[in-house]
């Protein structure tokens, strides 16, 4: 039997713009994803993001997905979006993604200035790993390596953050 996405929450969850210092966007490729493994250009591929644990601040949840997603704390906060931005799941994965218990999510996305060195990123450092490869793109090139269902929140993002897409 079916699932009703309306009988179904949002999940809270937060994500990372992550500007380098000449002002581009970090994006990985899922694991999960068909094309994973193969050439950088096929995959999925999208911006850090996870889960609010229960009770959590945002910008505690974004620092710690950070370090879980791409192993370092070597980020500052930049900006927090003021709107909680929601997603609905595409109605082959109601029931399914997200353990089969949410509808889609409900962001808070974060502006954040990465302060490390390449060698700081360790897409292995937490274990499944969610990624398996990374680059830096353009702002403006971000909603073209989105997931079709994300497209319209990267295309927001990139309005909305396009301040700091700023060599800093």
């Amino acid at each position: 039997m079916p699932v009703d996405p309306n009988s179904l929450p949002y999940r809270p969850n937060v994500g990372a713009l992550i500007f380098n210092a000449e002002g581009r966007v970090f994006i990985a490729r899922r694991t999960d994803m068909p094309g994973a493994g193969g050439p950088l250009s096929e995959g999925t591929w999208q911006c850090p993001q996870g889960g609010i644990d229960e009770g959590e601040d945002p910008r505690t949840a974004v620092l710690r997905e950070v370090g879980e997603e791409i192993g370092t704390d070597r980020v500052t906060i930049l900006a927090e979006h003021p709107d909680w931005i929601q997603y609905d799941l595409p109605d082959a994965l109601i029931g399914h993604a997200l353990g089969g218990r949410y509808r889609g999510q409900t962001q808070k996305w974060f502006a954040l200035r990465f302060t490390g060195t390449e060698s700081d990123i360790q897409l292995d450092s937490h274990l499944p790993a969610e990624f398996d490869a990374w680059m830096w793109v353009d702002l403006a090139s971000l909603p073209s390596h989105s997931v079709g269902f994300k497209k319209p929140i990267y295309e927001r993002l990139v309005k909305d953050f396009g301040q700091f897409a700023v060599a800093g």
